[in-house]
């Protein structure tokens, strides 16, 4: 059910992707993707720059005796994104995917899982800032009152689910889940439970080291910064150049409008709506709204397909040993308790 819910949320988004486009005029669009030209070159390797930054993040938050190689998490951290905008699948199935392929780099299954949740609430918490540096830019430029209005609100419960989920990740929340799985198990609790607590041991000793935590912040938030050239270079490409001002409001509340629809895989058409609110409080018409959000799903697909490949031939190379070493030993994968024939 959870797979059909994905994949209808996926087809249902495609066709508003669709129709927010035609709405635009489907002429226009396409001219004005056209101009951007070259353009989209530079956007999708500012693109890959963001992704290795957040990658550099994720890397900096283990403990330095167990950390793995900086290029791991960077590759990895390709993977995620991929997976996290072009499967039919909630924007964080990613990161569950992201957690499991670390542990084939000697990282323990409960650190790697800490890891992925500590970084996904960095993630969160530097792009809420984000959002609230574009929020105050945006009453800064005496833009639209109402669409401030309506950010605000949005920011706010932004805020009380961010500390939701970090007190999930507290002795409190450690609590909740033992009592919820206790009801639910009964007696055949212990091996999960010990799971969990492994991974919340995990959890305090990342916490633990606040300077590391600081660092990942700094790190974190250089990239959600870094990202706003997307937005200057293809109006820049397009002949409407707009101010750095403008690009960081649409950037940061369009990461927030992202954010928001984390259950709509890759956020279709909730990227393109928000696009054309935020571009229409600074004058630029919707047609090139929705350029500029095509653009950034191109950057989404030429780099999100690599890493969607390299996926496939991790799992692969894990597969092909197995089944190398069933071929060369078949008498050892007989099932224990049976006889040869």
């Amino acid at each position: 059910m959870v797979k059909q819910a994905g994949v209808a949320a996926w087809l249902i988004g495609i066709a508003a992707v669709i129709a927010i486009t035609a709405w635009s005029g489907l002429d226009a669009v396409g001219h004005a993707v056209a101009s951007v030209g070259w353009g989209i070159l530079f956007v999708v390797l500012v693109r890959g720059v963001t992704v290795a930054v957040a990658g550099a993040g994720w890397w900096l938050i283990f403990p330095p005796k167990t950390r793995p190689r900086l290029r791991t998490c960077v590759l990895l951290r390709f993977i995620r994104e991929a997976t996290n905008v072009l499967l039919p699948m909630a924007q964080v199935g990613g990161d569950l995917i992201g957690a499991a392929l670390l542990t084939r780099y000697a990282v323990p299954g409960a650190l790697a899982a800490a890891s992925v949740i500590v970084d996904v609430l960095l993630q969160a918490a530097t792009q809420f800032l984000f959002a609230i540096a574009g929020l105050l830019v945006l009453i800064a430029l005496g833009a639209d009152a109402s669409l401030a209005r309506v950010a605000a609100i949005g920011l706010s419960l932004a805020g009380l689910l961010l500390a939701g989920f970090y007190l999930a990740q507290r002795r409190g929340g450690q609590r909740l889940l033992h009592s919820a799985i206790g009801r639910l198990t009964g007696d055949r609790k212990w091996r999960v439970l010990g799971t969990i607590d492994s991974v919340y041991q995990n959890l305090a000793m990342i916490y633990a080291a606040r300077s590391d935590l600081v660092a990942s912040t700094v790190v974190h938030m250089a990239g959600w910064v870094v990202g706003v050239a997307e937005v200057l270079i293809v109006f820049a490409f397009m002949g409407n150049p707009i101010s750095v001002a403008e690009a960081l409001v649409i950037e940061s509340l369009l990461h927030a409008v992202r954010g928001a629809a984390f259950a709509i895989p890759g956020a279709l058409g909730a990227q393109e709506g928000g696009l054309v609110l935020l571009c229409a409080a600074f004058g630029i018409p919707p047609e090139q709204a929705i350029a500029l959000s095509l653009v950034k799903r191109a950057a989404d697909l030429v780099l999100g397909v690599p890493g969607l490949v390299g996926w496939q031939m991790l799992e692969w190379g894990r597969l092909v040993p197995n089944y190398s070493l069933r071929a060369r030993h078949p008498r050892e994968s007989v099932t224990p308790g049976s006889q040869d024939p």
